[in-house]
C-alpha cells in the first residue's frame, strides 16, 4: 500500500483484512466530532459487514457468541460516519457519531 493511497475500509476492501486464529478483528471506536476513544471490541467478518449495511455498529460478543449492534437495548447507538484498517490490515478504525452514552 503506498502512503498516499486512503485506507478506508468498503466492501471491496474486506478481503484485505487479516483475522486472528478466532476469526475476529478489534476494532476501536471513536467519536467522528469530539475524537474520543468510546470502546474497544471484536468484529468478525459477518459483523463488519453487517455493520456496512445497516451503518451501526455490530460487534462479536466472545462471551455470549452472538451479534451485538451497539444501542438495540439502550437506545444509545453508534452511527458509523468512516471505518479504517491500519497499515498492517489487523485493527479498525471505527469514527462513529455517538447518541447517549457509550
Amino acid at each position: 500500500m503506498k502512503p498516499e493511497e486512503k485506507i478506508i475500509l468498503t466492501p471491496r476492501s474486506l478481503h484485505r483484512l487479516k483475522f486472528n486464529e478466532q476469526g475476529l478483528i478489534p476494532a476501536i471506536i471513536q467519536d467522528t466530532k469530539s475524537k474520543e476513544v468510546l470502546m474497544m471490541a471484536y468484529m468478525n467478518l459477518e459483523s463488519i459487514k453487517r455493520t456496512l449495511k445497516e451503518g451501526k455498529t455490530c460487534f462479536w460478543s466472545r462471551s455470549r457468541k452472538e451479534y451485538l449492534i451497539n444501542g438495540m437495548t439502550s437506545g444509545h447507538f453508534q452511527y458509523v460516519k468512516e471505518i479504517y484498517y491500519d497499515c498492517d490490515c489487523d485493527c479498525l478504525l471505527i469514527k462513529v457519531r455517538q447518541v447517549g452514552a457509550a
